[in-house]
């Protein structure tokens, strides 16, 4: 590693390379076309595979071939031996500094047995999807976890196909309403255990940090609002979404989350986001 820090720290010393790195962890375990990449960080096609050249030849960032598309993703494996590589030097003989904080003392909340977790479920819109995972968590775990939901946008309003798919559901409708992610963070925010993003737009965006540091993870999926054809073409689309994140939320739900030390949490969870679901199972949850 004494040949690759230098060169790491380096290639990520460049504000755009690093912009493009920072997507890319927001983004995994994802593997993000190279299109998705330049339309989120406004870079030109040449000027982005020149980063990501730069990036895979020190070791930070892998391809793949899909078809026509390149695919991008964080090398993982090679990010934690430099960050680990980078605490054990400077905290050589002070391990207190640099081990995993534990989800309890990140969050500054009681043991993780001892109290609700709170869970943010982020999209740009905050019209369908997000709804969907929040009320979800709400009535399937609510005695565990408080769960709320936001937008990136500055004003958006409830999808109507997705209050319907709700109140067929059995979901109480009336604590629904579209919010903006400025309700929660600032003086007086809640501090939250779990923040997930549920669409690809909201988490190319490059969000505040969370206080506390919360357990993150990607659960990226089609957007229902896109589908088109006859209204009952598009219900089928809400239905599907609501499937998929209903099957998410439960594996999430039955994590043994106070058993879990951070790291292992927040593999479980990236995991979950990467869970395939058919669209007749969406269809028939």
């Amino acid at each position: 590693m004494e040949k690759e820090i230098p060169a790491r720290l380096s290639i990520l010393g460049h504000p755009q390379r690093l912009a493009v790195f920072r997507l890319l962890m927001r983004r995994y375990p994802d593997r993000v076309p190279a299109g998705e990449l330049a339309e989120a960080l406004d870079l030109k096609a040449s000027t982005l595979s020149a980063y990501l050249s730069a990036l895979g030849r020190a070791g930070l960032v892998v391809q793949e071939r899909a078809g026509t598309s390149l695919r991008y993703q964080i090398a993982m494996t090679e990010v934690r031996r430099t960050l680990d590589y980078l605490l054990h030097d400077c905290c050589r003989g002070r391990p207190e500094l640099c081990s995993p904080v534990p989800l309890s003392r990140a969050t500054g909340n009681p043991p993780m047995s001892d109290h609700k977790f709170r869970v943010l479920f982020i999209c740009t819109g905050n019209s369908a999807r997000s709804i969907f995972a929040e009320s979800i968590l709400r009535k399937e775990a609510g005695d565990r976890f408080e769960a709320y939901s936001a937008g990136t946008r500055p004003r958006s309003e409830l999808n109507p196909f997705a209050l319907d798919v709700l109140r067929q559901k059995g979901h109480d409708i009336s604590v629904l309403r579209a919010r903006n992610i400025a309700e929660f963070q600032g003086e007086g925010a809640p501090k939250f255990d779990f923040v997930f993003t549920v669409c690809n737009r909201a988490a190319n965006e490059a969000c505040p940090a969370w206080e506390g540091q919360p357990v993150s993870a990607h659960w990226g999926m089609p957007d229902p609002v896109k589908a088109e054809g006859t209204d009952a073409q598009k219900s089928l689309a809400f239905h599907q979404a609501y499937g998929i994140l209903r099957n998410r939320i439960a594996i999430f739900a039955a994590l043994p989350i106070a058993a879990l030390d951070r790291l292992s949490l927040q593999k479980a969870v990236d995991d979950i986001g990467q869970v395939a679901t058919g669209a007749e199972a969406g269809a028939r949850a």
